[in-house]
């Protein structure tokens, strides 16, 4: 059933013609459902999003992943938010933030290593999200 959903909720997300409101209430049905089997799949469609600049899709998975991966999935979302596409973010960082918050021993352990990654912006984007251990 999860995975049909989430075929699902990757065409709603294709297709510009998709009702908001129903997009959204099946990506909160695949987060209630908890089935972290998904996660593989939903974080390489995060990617795919991030890699076409589409800023809704990756708001809408991003909190999909954090939903289901908790603070595992903090260098996940890191990576895709320290792209610029033009978008203001507010979905995606206050999902990093909740996540650093929820648990800041596991947000710490896998920011960490990000502050010295190759890629600046993703350095900066790790220790901008290590600024909200409590």
């Amino acid at each position: 059933m999860t995975d049909d959903s989430v075929t699902r909720l990757l065409a709603m997300l294709d297709d510009l013609d998709a009702d908001v409101d129903a997009t959204i209430d099946l990506a909160d049905e695949i987060a209630a459902g908890g089935d972290r089997t998904v996660l593989p799949r939903l974080e390489s469609e995060l990617d795919r999003a991030v890699g076409e600049r589409n800023g809704y899709a990756r708001e809408l998975l991003g909190g999909l992943v954090a939903a289901l991966g908790g603070p595992d999935t903090l260098p996940v979302l890191v990576r895709a938010s320290a792209v610029d596409l033009g978008d203001d973010q507010d979905g995606l960082a206050a999902e990093i933030v909740d996540l650093v918050q929820a648990d800041p021993k596991t947000a710490e352990s896998v920011l960490r290593p990000l502050t010295q990654d190759d890629d600046l912006t993703v350095a900066h984007r790790a220790d901008w999200a290590l600024r909200f251990l409590p």
